[in-house]
């Protein structure tokens, strides 16, 4: 009889599921895992082995599995209401999450629009600035504006405003056209220019563009402070600063996309804080209800939320819905997770844990094969690269980030590098003799990829 229970279940998935963002071929050599449970930092499989979620399932448990005060939250709504919709019908525990994320954003953000994932928020944001300028008279301004190597999700218009050609390239025919403008990237200052320096220096091109495109130009979209998807790349809030500034001169909108950024993870409750602005936009998913059940919240302004407010016959309301708007169980996994927040001082606490990281990982920075160390609050990143000095990087088909994949997860640690970057984003309740693990484990992974 056959007692590897992991290789049953991988059997029974291979045989109906397709993964995302996966090459199922792969899984002829490369070994799925099925998860049976998990328990704060913790996966486990069916086999009994264990890993060390280093990257909080895609960014979103931000206190880790199974958290029994956020598993009580939801198991009392269960028992209440488990969903209606949104349109003509409310309940409490959206209008109590509404009030606070309204309480704790950036001041003037004091409307919220729900969706249900990262993406279509994306989708919201786009469309709420466009449909603003059309209520406005101001129809011609239908574009939008990003900076180079951005990623707002993977549908359609999301895509358009993205700038990742691994996901975007094979569908360049569905795409709408949008103003990219050159990353301020620190990667790639100077020796010896600061991240603020470079920052600003990088914001001509954004100024140049808006000059130029103003008239058509609808909103500008960004990640603030870190590019998740293009490996965790960083930029100093100055830009931010910078680009509020110009947009208010050129009477155009801000959005800034914190689905992976925000609710703590960058050192401040969100990134914009630290720049201290507050856009026309703020869109929110992954992490806002612990990673338990998918929303995402748009946050705007009183002035966006008035350019609707008419007659129905006029066609001025923003007529967008998700069946799954607003959703009870979501909501109260939300309110749970800013209770956590709030309750255990996080803010803090993070700031103290991210320093912790950075001395554990200091050592790379003089490893050959490592460009750069960066770090923005709770996320660090490892640039793996062929050659130091000028920064060359392994070709990417040499899949050198999978062998550290493998070797963390032979080690117990779920690292998954993005490309030849690996990065810690783990949930907020990692200890130090965490953080040691998952530099040794990175470590000795770079020295085994690079071989």
């Amino acid at each position: 009889m056959n007692n590897d229970l992991n290789a049953q279940w991988m059997q029974r998935d291979l045989a109906v599921l397709w993964h995302p963002c996966t090459q199922m071929k792969d899984h002829e050599c490369i070994p799925l895992i099925p998860i049976q449970r998990a328990q704060g930092l913790y996966l486990e499989d069916f086999n009994g082995n264990r890993y060390l979620d280093a990257i909080s399932s895609w960014w979103t448990t931000l206190f880790g599995h199974c958290h029994p005060y956020i598993n009580e939250r939801i198991k009392a709504q269960v028992d209440t209401l488990e969903h209606v919709m949104l349109a003509g019908f409310s309940h409490q525990p959206v209008i109590e999450l509404s009030e606070r994320l309204v309480h704790i954003t950036p001041t003037g953000l004091n409307r919220v629009f729900y969706a249900d994932n990262g993406s279509s928020s994306i989708e919201v944001a786009l469309k709420m600035s466009l449909h603003y300028w059309r209520n406005q008279g101001q129809s011609q301004k239908t574009r939008f504006a990003t900076i180079t190597n951005g990623y707002h999700g993977e549908t359609i218009g999301t895509m358009s405003v993205g700038d990742i050609p691994l996901y975007t390239d094979t569908y360049k025919a569905l795409l709408f056209d949008s103003i990219k403008v050159p990353t301020p990237d620190c990667y790639w200052r100077e020796a010896g220019q600061s991240w603020e320096d470079y920052s600003r220096h990088m914001f001509t091109h954004m100024e140049k563009a808006l000059a130029e495109h103003h008239h058509h130009i609808a909103a500008v979209i960004l990640e603030p402070l870190v590019q998740g998807a293009a490996g965790m790349r960083m930029y100093h809030p100055v830009y931010l600063s910078l680009l509020r500034q110009a947009c208010d001169r050129y009477n155009v909108h801000l959005i800034v996309d914190e689905i992976a950024v925000g609710m703590g993870r960058t050192g401040t409750l969100f990134a914009c804080e630290q720049a201290h602005i507050t856009p026309d936009f703020m869109v929110l998913s992954k992490g806002l209800t612990g990673g338990y059940l998918p929303l995402a919240a748009v946050l705007t302004t009183d002035t966006v939320y008035e350019a609707f407010y008419d007659d129905y016959e006029k066609l001025n309301g923003f007529l967008h819905s998700h069946t799954y708007t607003g959703n009870p169980l979501a909501c109260a996994a939300a309110l749970a997770t800013l209770d956590l927040i709030e309750q255990e001082n996080i803010i803090q606490k993070n700031q103290q844990t991210a320093q912790y990281m950075a001395q554990a990982t200091a050592h790379l920075h003089d490893h050959p094969h490592v460009a750069e160390v960066r770090q923005t609050g709770m996320i660090l990143a490892i640039e793996m690269v062929k050659d130091k000095a000028s920064k060359t990087p392994f070709d990417w088909r040499e899949r050198r980030g999978l062998r550290i994949f493998n070797h963390a997860l032979s080690q117990g640690v779920l690292l998954r590098p993005l490309g030849n970057v690996i990065y810690f984003m783990p949930p907020y309740i990692i200890e130090k003799s965490h953080i040691d693990l998952l530099a040794q484990v990175a470590s000795d992974g770079i020295d085994l990829a690079v071989r």
